[in-house]
């Protein structure tokens, strides 16, 4: 494979070679210019989850100047095309401030799903987003090209897009739903692939403030100052802060974050430009609880964390330790869903993420795009674990908390050379080095006072500590041939090698006895990805003006997932039990090992005219070396084991259609239809194995339904959406369904044009959650194989009522 993989890469750099060599000898004139015993309770520690392609547009040529000097560039279209679907700034602005772009790119994308427990949708353990039976963590996600890992909680590899950009910055987001995009750099991608574009500060000096204020004491405020250009080169900047502050609809606390993005873009007289930018995020919140089916239906969805009813903790705590269930609930509650309480949970994420891009246009037919980037995360993940005891106060459970480290370091190297008039070739690599740490602490309770769960973390005991690092390479190349006027071909191939080696650095499980731990679960070895050849090809013809057909295939790998040993979802997590060593576990999986594989086709169809857009998608998904945590060994010798549970097969399609009858007036309804198996899976379970096949895909809905009306009528705007999610299946032999809902929002605005020294302000008025319905909404961790077993289903927020007023200077 190595080899294999050495070959392309010469073969690649050899053709770079003799394109650029005949970028030379090509004239000007001919040039196209661009440019636990028990499980543990606490979500954060217990649970883990398990730029797009492009037929080129027609060319327009803009002429931008800058002082004396002047760059040719040309843009390209930027509606929706082939499998790539686009949400615009427009479209985004009509959803509260704030919201999460996952969240509006599912309310307004077919095939797209989106969950949480809060209204903004920001809440990184409860998200859930998934892309046509693709979760947020196989899919490739980049921002301006900078590589941005998994959208999940514990992101070890890379960066939500809530933490890494302020919501109002973002321009623009694309999501490639078919088999992703060989540019993006990422390796997690087995889907889609989507695209995040920022903002470029404006020309001229100038300001944007907003102030959002809303139910549960919700309030936002965003701020952001643009220089205008400073000089004859063209120099600009702008600097964005933003913070919002809303208490939990439920329980104790609330969820605070503050964002600042800054942006310098300097050109480069006529040949480029050079753009850095520094964003940082501090996300500090109390968590809602993960419950049961079962906790949800008897108690109600405003069960969650105990806080602040300190006693009721410790009595919960109690019991499960040593058995039963409080008085009352007997034959409500099981005693493992007593254990499933905790009195607290939290998290503090903090992010710094730091680039440099330089564009420059090296020859007439050949530009490039350089990205050199660090990103450093760290935090505190905290909740009471009532399966410890805190060994002064001898209280029957502690404060553990996870101190989450990563430093991501790499750097992206794109070519794009126009070969002749009908030739377009890009190629690129993109190397990363990641190093994450995640040691375990434990904090006594007091008798009568609980140690805090986001601060005071200088005096802990640590239980054990995590260390992986990862080097991970990717090489692609495409070529892009233009048949005919309006028909395209594509093709081309990836590279991807990621090693990562790590795991456990320190357990002192056997020394802390006194605390009452238990197996800790440690590993440590070292596992590498690699395939040389992950090929991809697109075809797409725009016919009659108004009709457009294309289809695309390709081939992805997903690179093995690491994380924290008390998490589960990876070779290194959760695995073993104290009768058979996570080691020896570990070393066994080793040898069977692959990493999982998708090949994915599409085809579609899509028409534009002025009254009326239509597209209509059918796919299909093998998938190969699907990886599972599960519990294998004979009954009562049972222990965690990570293992390829077999083929997935998917077949799916969407269907949607916008009409604007009036001007001003679009009303969109779209349905998608997923159908995902098992295939050939046999699956270890109370000492035997079950038969899976056949049986469909946990989590991912197989029906849903989008409405959305959208209205502007002079200064007005009105947005009105509705969404049906059919039932998704909890277990893998679907004997456990979360129920279907439907849930809708409504928007409107009014903009008052310019009052003032302010050249616009606008009043915005939203409700989330219009009829108040009571489901479920999120889910974070691993499927059970059967029965209602996991406590890590997240209900939705209720309804919530949202103001905001807003001015451009």
């Amino acid at each position: 494979m190595q080899s294999d993989l050495g070959r392309y890469l010469l073969s690649g750099v050899a053709l770079i070679g003799l394109l650029i060599s005949s970028a030379h000898a090509e004239t000007t004139d001919h040039a196209d210019h661009k440019t636990h015993p028990h499980r543990s309770t606490h979500a954060n520690h217990a649970r883990a989850a398990g730029p797009t392609h492009r037929a080129p547009a027609p060319r327009k040529h803009t002429e931008v100047k800058s002082g004396s000097e002047s760059m040719t560039v040309h843009v390209r279209r930027r509606g929706s095309h082939s499998a790539v679907e686009v949400v615009s700034r427009e479209t985004m602005d009509h959803f509260v401030a704030g919201t999460s772009p996952m969240q509006i790119l599912a309310l307004t994308t077919p095939g797209a799903n989106f969950a949480s427990d809060d209204a903004f949708g920001l809440d990184t353990v409860a998200n859930t987003l998934y892309v046509r039976g693709f979760n947020q963590t196989q899919l490739g996600v980049s921002l301006d090209g900078i590589p941005m890992g998994g959208q999940g909680f514990h992101n070890w590899n890379g960066l939500g897009v809530d933490q890494m950009e302020i919501q109002e910055n973002i321009t623009s987001l694309t999501m490639s739903q078919g088999a992703g995009a060989l540019d993006t750099p990422s390796a997690q991608t087995l889907g889609g692939a989507i695209t995040f574009t920022s903002s470029d500060p404006s020309d001229k000096a100038g300001g944007q403030i907003s102030q959002l204020f809303g139910s549960y004491n919700g309030f936002r405020t965003y701020g952001r100052v643009d220089s205008g250009k400073l000089n004859s080169s063209g120099t600009k900047f702008y600097a964005a802060y933003a913070r919002t502050a809303q208490d939990l609809w439920k329980g104790y606390g609330d969820q605070q974050e503050q964002q600042a993005n800054f942006k310098l873009l300097q050109p480069v007289g006529d040949r480029g430009k050079i753009t850095a930018v520094f964003d940082y995020s501090n996300f500090e919140q109390y968590n809602y609880l993960g419950l049961t089916k079962n906790m949800w239906q008897k108690m109600g969805r405003n069960t969650t964390y105990l806080k602040p009813n300190y006693e009721l903790a410790k009595q919960y705590a109690y019991y499960a330790q040593n058995g039963g269930v409080p008085a009352g609930l007997e034959g409500v509650l099981s005693n493992d869903e007593i254990g499933d309480y905790a009195y607290d949970g939290t998290q503090t994420q903090r992010n710094y993420l730091s680039a440099i891009t330089g564009e420059f246009q090296l020859f007439p037919n050949v530009t490039s795009k350089t990205i050199a980037y660090a990103h450093i995360s760290n935090g505190d993940y905290s909740a009471t674990n009532p399966f410890l005891i805190s060994p002064t106060s001898q209280v029957p459970m502690a404060m553990e908390t996870g101190h989450p480290d990563v430093r991501r370091l790499g750097f992206v190297q794109n070519f794009d050379i126009h070969a002749g008039h009908n030739n377009d070739i890009k190629t690129g690599i993109w190397y990363e080095n990641d190093r994450f740490n995640y040691p375990m602490m434990m904090y006594e309770d007091g008798v009568n006072t609980p140690h805090s769960s986001i601060a005071d973390f200088k005096n802990g005991t640590t239980w054990w500590s995590d260390s992986f690092n990862t080097n991970t390479f990717q090489f692609y190349l495409q070529d892009t041939y233009q048949i005919i006027p309006g028909m395209t071909v594509e093709a081309g191939f990836r590279s991807l090698l990621q090693t990562t080696h790590g795991g456990t650095s320190v357990d002192n499980t056997s020394s802390l006895s006194e605390w009452g731990v238990y197996y800790s679960h440690p590993a440590s070895g070292n596992l590498t990805a690699a395939n040389a050849f992950l090929p991809h090809f697109n075809f797409d013809y725009h016919f009659l003006n108004q009709h457009e057909v294309y289809f695309d295939i390709a081939e992805n790998m997903r690179a093995y997932d690491y994380s924290a040993q008390s998490s589960s979802g990876s070779p290194w997590s959760g695995l073993g039990s104290a009768s058979n060593p996570a080691q020896t576990v570990f070393d066994e999986n080793k040898k069977s090992l692959r990493p999982e594989r998708t090949w994915n086709y599409v085809v579609g169809y899509r028409f534009n005219s002025h009254y009326f857009s239509g597209s209509a998608d059918f796919y299909h998904t093998d998938y190969y070396n699907r990886l599972a945590a599960i519990t294998s060994g004979s009954t009562g010798n049972t222990y965690s084991s990570f293992m390829n549970v077999g083929r997935e097969t998917m077949n799916g399609a969407d269907v949607a259609g916008t009409l604007r009858p009036l001007p001003g007036l679009a009303i969109t309804n779209s349905f998608s239809w997923n159908d995902a198996t098992y295939e050939d899976s046999h699956l270890p379970y109370n000492g035997g194995y079950v038969s899976i096949k056949g049986k469909r895909q946990v989590y991912y809905p197989k029906f849903m339904y989008k409405a959305d009306v959208s209205y502007t009528w002079h200064h007005a705007t009105f947005n009105f959406n509705t969404t049906y999610t059919s039932a998704r299946q909890m277990t893998y032999t679907n004997d456990e369904q979360i129920p279907a809902y439907w849930t809708s929002n409504l928007n409107v605005a009014y903009d008052f044009g310019k009052v003032g020294f302010a050249q616009s302000l606008k009043t915005s008025f939203g409700i989330s959650n219009l009829y108040n319905q009571n489901y479920i909404g999120g889910v974070y961790g691993a499927a059970s194989v059967a029965g209602d077993d996991n406590a890590n289903l997240f209900v939705a927020a209720p309804r919530e009522f949202f103001g905001t007023i807003a001015a451009q200077f």
